[in-house]
């Protein structure tokens, strides 16, 4: 697959709430996936992306998330996430955005990076 494709099935599926879809034919089995902070900003493979996902999904409620239409260049992407979460520990809700990076190689994501605000 193109990066233009890839890309367009990311955004998709995202705005569907079907992330699944987006890790079995779309990302490959080497990702590399760095946030800004948090106790573990980088998650090498999809062992390590999975637990990160189901760590999102008990921490946060998801009220409502959309992905903005990709940004192309090359073999590079880019997405904002637009998404209104209520932290389940807190109950803070809040609305927040961020810009997400992908590398492709070989029709594959091999590397995703967010970036955000954190909060203080």
């Amino acid at each position: 697959m193109e990066t233009k494709e890839i890309a367009d099935k990311l955004v998709a599926w995202c705005n569907k709430g079907d992330y699944q879809s987006c890790y079995e034919n779309l990302y490959s089995p080497d990702i590399v996936s760095i946030e800004p902070g948090g106790d573990n900003p980088v998650a090498r493979g999809m062992g390590e992306v999975a637990k990160k996902g189901e760590w999102w999904a008990e921490t946060f409620e998801v009220h409502s998330s959309s992905a903005s239409e990709p940004t192309v260049a090359g073999n590079w992407f880019s997405v904002r996430f637009d998404m209104d979460t209520t932290h389940r520990a807190s109950g803070q809700r809040t609305q927040d955005s961020e810009i997400a990076v992908y590398e492709v190689k070989d029709g594959k994501i091999v590397k995703e990076q967010f970036f955000y605000d954190m909060k203080e």
